[in-house]
């Protein structure tokens, strides 16, 4: 007789791995230091034993060594004329006023950007890794700095998305006592960030300096303005619609079942071309066809429905019907704005915990840094080095590195 308090494991699920010893990290570095571990003798018969294994079993233990800081004392040297007495002394060059070089200003910008570490936070982090000595001021004047060596680049950033496909929305932030927005553009090789008092539709030509490609977005109405073949109404949001027209148990539940139904599909095929099973053609072909024709005519239906809120949502869908399917035919373009979401979910939890920026200098950081934090990862970047680089070539008045991917690193 079976057990029928023992829970069936669903066909082709795997089994939990066993808790035994846990996983070593598997060796990545050439080792600094190699100890060579050999058994004297034999565990059974008790016969020595000798020579090398040509592939012995290998753990290695990673250890961080003790971090001091280096300092590099500059002495300016008070000399006498000769001649009239006058003492001279060489001016500080202004990079070094700060007290501070180009890697602990970098830290300090990728702490906050990165990993949302608050300015006294990362005042201690400093003391307490690198035995770096900094004042919460400090750390902020560093900020200001980095915010001003990545003006150009992020400026270029921007430019670099015109034109092209990209995931775009926006979410709330608060600049002082003031309410405002922070912008977001996902294109694929450059992501760029935006803060703004306003949410209107003059802010997009901010975030995209140009004419832009296809963008990928909810229904706010600040979107409204693009053409149907310059717009993809995310199906994720539309998928909420469908739902809330099922949730308000009425006359036009039925037709957001359908539409539900066809949503899923659609998202469902699309996966697969993503995956590589069948091509964009192949879909277009396939699936697109029926299902356009059928989410029209359930549209139609929505309309004459008893249900004035599920009337009006189909009545705004139809209107922008075209933009519902450009991601069928468009490279580049997704059905979903759900990159713009994740891009947005990490600026959302450091909002929470900084509740915003107290002036616009604040913002032109928070903007700047997440630009270049979201984009590195993008071109398989560092982004410690990429902001090193950026803060170095201010100090010595010379081009910083440029965040537009090559067509290497867009790969």
């Amino acid at each position: 007789m079976p057990n029928r308090h023992r829970p069936r494991r669903r066909a082709g699920s795997r089994r939990a791995v066993s808790r035994g010893t846990p996983s070593v990290p598997v060796p990545i570095y050439p080792p600094d230091t190699v100890v060579e571990l050999r058994a004297g003798a034999c565990d059974r018969g008790s016969h020595p034993l000798v020579g090398d294994d040509p592939e012995p079993l290998r753990h290695q233990v990673i250890e961080i060594p003790p971090v001091r800081p280096h300092v590099t004392e500059y002495r300016r040297h008070r000399l006498p004329c000769p001649e009239c007495g006058r003492v001279t002394c060489p001016a500080l060059p202004a990079e070094l006023q700060g007290g501070y070089g180009p890697r602990v200003q970098a830290v300090c910008a990728l702490l906050c950007g990165a990993y949302r570490v608050g300015k006294r936070g990362v005042a201690r982090l400093c003391g307490d890794l690198f035995g770096v000595p900094i004042s919460t001021a400090a750390v902020c004047d560093l900020q200001h700095k980095t915010g001003v060596a990545l003006e150009h680049v992020v400026a270029a950033a921007h430019a670099h998305v015109v034109g092209k496909p990209a995931n775009v929305d926006e979410t709330g932030w608060r600049e002082g006592t003031k309410r405002g927005w922070l912008w977001v553009a996902v294109t694929t090789g450059v992501t760029v960030f935006l803060v703004r008092l306003s949410r209107a539709r003059a802010v997009l030509a901010d975030l995209i300096p140009g004419d832009p490609g296809v963008l990928t977005t909810d229904r706010y109405p600040a979107y409204g303005h693009l053409p149907p073949a310059r717009r993809q109404v995310c199906w994720a949001h539309l998928r909420r619609d469908f739902q809330a027209m099922i949730d308000r148990r009425n006359d036009g539940s039925a037709v957001g079942e359908d539409l539900l139904m066809c949503a899923d599909i659609l998202l469902l095929q699309w996966k697969r071309v993503r995956d590589g099973t069948p091509t964009r053609r192949g879909f277009r072909q396939s699936y697109l066809g029926w299902v356009r024709t059928e989410v029209r005519e359930l549209l139609d239906r929505g309309i004459g429905c008893e249900c004035a809120t599920t009337a009006g949502v189909c009545r705004e869908l139809l209107a922008v019907e075209p933009a519902l399917y450009n991601f069928a035919a468009v490279e580049g373009v997704e059905p979903t704005n759900n990159a713009a979401e994740r891009a947005l979910r990490h600026a959302v939890c450091w909002r929470k915990t900084s509740y915003g920026t107290d002036s616009t200098t604040g913002s032109r950081f928070v903007e700047r840094v997440l630009t270049v934090v979201a984009s590195c990862p993008q071109q398989r970047r560092d982004a410690l080095e990429f902001l090193i680089g950026c803060v170095r070539a201010t100090h010595e008045g010379a081009n910083p590195p440029s965040l537009v991917p090559s067509p290497v690193t867009a790969l």
